[in-house]
């Protein structure tokens, strides 16, 4: 089978194993969207999912998987895990997925072995180990959000995008910036920030470079890119939950937008005098999350050497 079409239906598998009782709240949901989606995105192969298969795939997400669907969903999978080469990616995404915000029990770390095993012998039988799995990555992903203070009506939106939440707060009166679009754009900031952030320190050289970006691609006043940016900064030393923030981002832009913020990323990391390696890192880590080849992190690197 197709690697794409593997971890797809990995993650409508995983989906209904989270769906098994019947019962998801809307920030289980929201949180089952967040590890489904780095699952799809993250599988080590250069086809990226497109915009059209996450929301087939967030269509699994949004309503219960019943039983007769459940069963024809594992039989899919076991007819893909015939070759080793697919066992090994399908265990590789699920082991990212189950460690995507910390640690695993121990108790978690036996039952990962025993769908290893599993795997191996393509033979997976029912969804409780799982399920078992996926509800404890669920408790870790919804502890990782759930950090933000309780303001009401702008709980949702600060827990969505804390930058979008502060610069919200401050640009509140300022109609030059519709909401829609600074959201996005907010987007953008949290991950320039996420890579000016790398070496612990912010260069002047960083931040002008993320205010540059702002003004060119998003139309910004220098005062709102400015105030964009000093949010960004300062929430992505905080509590900036990447996982939400590559997920929102790539559901709010189009392929050709993706892949043209490569260049503004690499543009950030080039602001102090080079790109470390570190930052090449974290930028193709993103790239990845956002669903972009292989060739396309390639070709940026090399346009920011003016190869």
């Amino acid at each position: 089978m197709a690697d794409k079409t593997l971890t797809l239906t990995l993650a409508k598998v995983i989906v209904a194993a989270a769906w098994a009782d019947g019962q998801m709240s809307p920030e289980e949901q929201a949180c089952l969207k967040d590890l489904t989606f780095q699952l799809a995105t993250g599988a080590a192969h250069d086809d990226p999912i497109s915009g059209a298969e996450w929301a087939r795939l967030e269509m699994y997400v949004d309503a219960p998987v019943n039983a007769a669907e459940r069963q024809r969903l594992v039989a899919d999978l076991q007819a893909a895990l015939q070759q080793d080469a697919d066992r090994q990616l399908a265990l590789a995404a699920l082991e990212t997925m189950v460690r995507a915000d910390g640690d695993v029990t121990q108790a978690e770390t036996a039952v990962l072995d025993e769908v290893r095993q599993a795997l191996h012998a393509a033979q997976l039988g029912g969804l409780g180990r799982l399920r078992a799995l996926v509800g404890g990555a669920l408790q870790r992903r919804m502890r990782a959000v759930a950090a933000a203070p309780n303001r009401e009506t702008e709980f949702d939106d600060y827990v969505r995008n804390k930058v979008y939440y502060a610069v919200r707060q401050r640009l509140a009166a300022d109609a030059e910036v519709p909401d829609a679009a600074l959201r996005r754009l907010s987007l953008a900031g949290g991950l320039m920030a996420h890579v000016a952030h790398v070496d612990g320190r912010i260069a002047a050289a960083e931040q002008a470079a993320i205010v540059a970006a702002l003004q060119r691609d998003w139309s910004l006043s220098a005062a709102a890119a400015a105030l964009v940016a000093e949010v960004a900064l300062a929430e992505v030393s905080k509590a900036l939950d990447y996982y939400r923030m590559t997920r929102e981002f790539f559901q709010q832009t189009d392929a050709e937008e993706r892949r043209r913020f490569l260049d503004v990323l690499f543009a950030v990391a080039a602001a102090d005098g080079a790109v470390s390696e570190a930052e090449t890192a974290v930028i193709h880590r993103i790239a990845r999350s956002l669903g972009l080849r292989q060739s396309h992190f390639r070709q940026a690197a090399q346009r920011s050497l003016g190869a």
